[in-house]
């Protein structure tokens, strides 16, 4: 995509949306002997996240599946707009632009895999990590040299940061 058409749609940018596996995970789910599920985070990825609320963005989660583990990784970053167990993300991300009284142009959305796509195409930027399916490649912004879970969600964080010159530091309390 051109630089200037990609900057133009990152300045847009008032919320940003994630799935969670594939993105925010590495993908992988991990189950104890007792049948626990877990799933692998980066913490370096939820400094970009917290980053992002400093600087004033909203963010959110919209994902197929319904797991605690998600909620509780959401009140760690302090996600307010939660959306867990959706098959269909387009209906949830309207609902939620609604809510929000936000166009769709001044959403990001990071997916990965197929049940993301169809949500990709319609908002204002569209972002994966590099290992996404390729049929999310082909309809990405802009794709990550990070793989999901492992610095992903960092950089398009800096990149939508970076596009609208807004620079923050932690505070002394964090």
């Amino acid at each position: 995509m051109d630089k200037n058409k990609l900057r133009d749609k990152l300045s847009k940018i008032k919320l940003i949306v994630f799935d969670v596996d594939g993105t925010m995970t590495d993908g992988r789910l991990y189950y104890s002997a007792n049948g626990e599920e877990l799933k692998r985070f980066s913490v370096r990825d939820g400094l970009g996240v917290i980053l992002l609320h400093l600087a004033g963005f909203r963010t959110a989660i919209i994902t197929s599946e319904n797991s605690p583990i998600v909620t509780a990784r959401a009140k760690k970053l302090n996600i307010k707009h939660v959306i867990l167990g959706s098959r269909q993300k387009t209906i949830a991300l309207t609902k939620l632009a609604n809510e929000l009284n936000i166009d769709f142009e001044n959403i990001a959305f990071v997916g990965d895999d197929l049940n993301d796509l169809e949500v990709l195409k319609i908002v204002g930027f569209a972002a994966c990590p590099q290992n996404a399916v390729s049929a999310v490649r082909a309809v990405a912004d802009f794709v990550s040299t990070y793989d999901g879970g492992a610095g992903a969600i960092r950089e398009i964080a800096e990149k939508i940061l970076l596009s609208q010159n807004k620079s923050v530091s932690l505070p002394d309390n964090w």
